[in-house]
């Protein structure tokens, strides 16, 4: 794989990505998810790579050690240093879910891997995880002897790599309907067959902690609430009711378990199965008023001609929050498209603000946790980010 003339700098710096219009030449007819070498024009090896023919990013670097052999051992090694990351969390007995394998973050481009307790849930998102397949999945039974590995390669990731969708149980013991884990001192179903990602949101777990500092009386509006890991941290942090909304029946029917799960009375839970942006406008003309309230909605941008829609949708609900906020009361507001940067989600909070006609206080900013870490070679793996917010 050759390079055209100064399209080496990313490369330079280990950023994994090569996209095909850098590519001057495919040496020979390597098969999708092959590796291949990817070399100056002058002939300068600079990395090991898997080659994606339809996709935008042709190649997605493995190694940038030019003399590296990407075999079974390669493998080996990557999967236990990515689990050795995790050490802080895998050592903890109150923690049964978290994410083992993040991608390019740990070196492995297209393969997650989340861990609910003896369940490692697989997702191949890219031609490269495809290709390695079995050994992938040969290599996590070595490393983690008896776990069931019961894959979700059901993305729309793998649909731009021109890649079938795929689900259902490579190894092990087929798991029960839903898994429960333990998430400190919560509990929670988990569907990993049918439920979002890989079946619960791991990434917001450390978050879930965090808005227990300052969401902890009175009442509560969890939005896209899913299936009510929020809904269970408000009422654990001391709110007295807590009304859930998202548009997904099956979710919040998940969550209604979720709620008796940790012994939550029911009567202290309003659920809404509905429209959030719908729902907000109707609180807005009834004139209702909440202490405080949660944003945590699905990716409004997936590519950047979709970033001003975005934009509008952040400010709308952010807006219309911030005017159902009782004085003194936080709204915890996120954002989990990757195109839309901490940057420009700050700038829409502002904006946001200065149309409600309230005083915003930016308290605590939030993001993604250890397991869900930012190579810094890779920014775009900062998807994930949140603030704390005191309106008055």
């Amino acid at each position: 794989m050759i390079l055209k003339p100064g399209r080496e700098k990313s490369l330079l710096r280990q950023h994994p990505w090569v996209f095909s219009g850098a590519i001057a030449q495919v040496v020979g007819q390597p098969a999708p998810g092959a590796t291949v070498r990817i070399e100056t024009q002058a002939g300068r090896p600079l990395a090991w790579g898997a080659w994606s023919p339809q996709s935008q990013i042709a190649v997605r670097v493995w190694s940038f050690t030019p003399d590296t052999e990407i075999d079974r051992d390669w493998w080996r090694r990557q999967i236990h240093r990515a689990g050795q990351r995790r050490q802080p969390l895998a050592r903890r007995s109150d923690v049964h879910a978290y994410r083992l394998i993040y991608g390019e973050a740990d070196g492995l481009p297209g393969l997650i891997v989340d861990r609910y307790g003896e369940v490692l849930v697989l997702q191949l998102l890219s031609w490269g995880a495809e290709f390695w397949r079995e050994t992938i999945s040969e290599v996590l039974l070595e490393c983690y002897p008896g776990v069931t590995i019961y894959e979700r390669s059901d993305t729309d990731s793998r649909t731009k790599e021109g890649l079938p969708w795929r689900s259902g149980l490579i190894a092990g013991p087929a798991p029960p309907p839903l898994l429960c884990m333990q998430e400190y001192q919560a509990q929670f179903w988990v569907d990993i067959r049918q439920g979002h990602k890989t079946g619960f949101y791991l990434d917001q777990r450390e978050n879930r902690q965090a808005i227990q500092r300052y969401c902890n009386y009175g009442t509560a509006l969890n939005c896209f609430a899913y299936t009510g890991g929020f809904t269970v941290s408000l009422h654990r942090a001391g709110c007295t009711h807590i009304t859930q909304i998202d548009s997904s029946e099956s979710a919040l029917a998940l969550a209604l378990k979720n709620i008796a799960l940790n012994g939550i009375d029911a009567g202290a839970i309003t659920t809404i199965t509905g429209d959030v942006f719908q729902w907000l406008r109707r609180y807005r003309d009834q004139g209702m008023m909440f202490d405080h309230i949660i944003l945590d909605p699905p990716k409004f941008a997936d590519s950047q001609a979709q970033i001003p829609k975005a934009s509008r949708g952040y400010k709308d609900i952010n807006l219309w929050a911030m005017k159902l906020l009782k004085p003194g009361g936080f709204l915890v507001t996120f954002s989990c498209s990757g195109l839309v940067s901490a940057d420009l989600f700050q700038k829409i909070l502002a904006g946001a603000a200065l149309d409600s006609g309230r005083t915003v206080h930016l308290v605590e900013p939030l993001g993604q946790p250890l397991d869900h870490g930012v190579n810094l070679h890779v920014p775009e793996g900062a998807y994930l980010k949140g603030w704390v917010c005191q309106v008055t």
